[in-house]
């Protein structure tokens, strides 16, 4: 029976709902192509760094990644000379919109190959993921996630007090079973408020993370404060959506992310202004070019943040900027480089805000830790790691072909030219 599902299910939805149940089988995609990318540098993330090398790619899968030039007869040939190879990009929190087949391509194009679409209903996500998987659009991999159930009358409100407020253990419970009767194995995001959740709302999160644990349900909650984000993990949470921007995370807080085995994903640039970055379609949002400090929505920086840090008179500080940078190498080193994950979270244009968080990440982290971090680590916060993430043998062929030589800064890293999904070229810009 097992087989025969896997039989009827596209490439990367079997591969999603077979690595939430635990098995270790993967779908073949039918369209994957048998390929050698040769003379090209190997990022493979997990391993030594190949200066000149061949990836050979059967049935959507690696079958090896070394040095030199082994034969590539029969195999359809990328000659990487002057690029670099190295796993696709992996966002772990990203809002795509399941009508909007440019945004899909311009995501695809920026180097992501996977992308768990962290808002909206479970009925758009499921679709979104349809239309690629049908070929409808040109994108990369969608998780589909869906939403509990959220009272809260505004946005405002939910920024203040969170999305569980009026939300029993007994129905949230509820709508995790619902989640997972439509395939679905991952919640978006369950806001905390900033100062931490309350007595009941410790009491739903407990109830959710049993309920995920019994189902296949990955609980994944959005906390932009050190507070909000402890009081998730004393919960039993052990995925987080954001590095807390309210606050300095201390050394003891950063031990209990390390030691519970917990992941917070970056969005680093959360609090760091945008200058004078031109914003084209498919973005929501255009940058006027006038050298004026803005926020992810277009308005000026500090004031748009939403919830800015304020100081006494309410005057927004844009200390946000700070807080993230510092609290990513404080739980980088706690956890010896396994708890900072990537996502980006934002919808204008894929490279600036690629560029935009890079930047950010480049303060704090060498070229080889940012690799790991967009690759290995955000595979393991979707629990994919034995799937994606690294180029070595047995894993899903999903890999980009950089221009230039990015262990030397993070500008080749803008300039994808080649991306193959599941072993099958979808972007080629040579």
């Amino acid at each position: 029976m097992l087989l025969t599902l896997m039989k009827r299910l596209p490439a990367f939805r079997c591969l999603t709902w077979i690595a939430s149940l635990g098995l270790a089988y993967f779908c073949s995609e039918l369209a994957a192509q048998d390929v050698a990318i040769t003379n090209t540098r190997i990022i493979t993330v997990t391993g030594p760094v190949i200066e000149s090398g061949t990836i050979i790619i059967r049935g959507g899968k690696i079958v090896s990644a070394t040095a030199g030039s082994p034969s590539s007869a029969g195999l359809k040939v990328i000659d990487g000379k002057g690029m670099t190879a190295m796993p696709g990009y992996i966002d772990a929190h990203k809002h795509v919109d399941k009508f909007n087949k440019d945004q899909a391509e311009s995501v695809l194009e920026a180097g992501y190959t996977t992308v768990l679409s962290g808002g909206g209903t479970a009925e758009d996500n499921l679709k979104l993921a349809q239309n690629i998987d049908s070929g409808v659009f040109n994108g990369p991999h969608i998780i589909p996630s869906a939403s509990l159930p959220v009272a809260a009358p505004d946005f405002r409100t939910i920024l203040d007090k969170g999305t569980l407020v009026g939300l029993t253990p007994d129905a949230a419970r509820v709508a995790i079973r619902e989640m997972a009767a439509k395939g679905i194995r991952h919640t978006g995001e369950i806001v905390m408020a900033p100062g931490g959740p309350s007595p009941e709302d410790t009491a739903v999160l407990k109830a959710v993370v049993d309920e995920g644990k019994k189902v296949g349900v990955q609980i994944n909650v959005h906390a932009v404060s050190t507070p909000a984000m402890t009081g998730a993990i004393d919960a039993g949470v052990t995925r987080l959506v954001h590095m807390p921007n309210k606050d300095f995370t201390g050394h003891e807080d950063a031990k209990k992310v390390a030691n519970t085995g917990s992941i917070v994903l970056g969005l680093l640039a959360f609090g760091a202004p945008i200058i004078d970055r031109y914003s084209g379609p498919p973005a929501q949002v255009q940058f006027p070019k006038d050298d004026s400090p803005r926020f992810r929505d277009g308005k000026p920086w500090p004031e748009a943040i939403n919830g800015a840090n304020r100081d006494a008179a309410g005057k927004a500080t844009g200390t946000e900027a700070g807080f993230t940078i510092v609290n990513a190498r404080t739980i980088w080193d706690a956890s010896n480089g396994q708890a900072v994950g990537w996502c980006t979270d934002q919808n204008y244009d894929d490279k600036v805000v690629l560029e935009h968080e890079l930047k950010s990440y480049s303060v704090m982290f060498s070229m080889s830790d940012i690799f790991r971090i967009i690759t290995i680590n955000t595979a393991r916060y979707l629990n994919m790691e034995n799937q994606i993430g690294s180029i070595e043998p047995g894993k899903v062929a999903d890999i980009i072909l950089l221009q230039g030589n990015p262990l030397e800064n993070i500008y080749p890293m803008l300039n994808t030219k080649v991306v193959l999904r599941s072993g099958k070229i979808v972007v080629d810009k040579r």
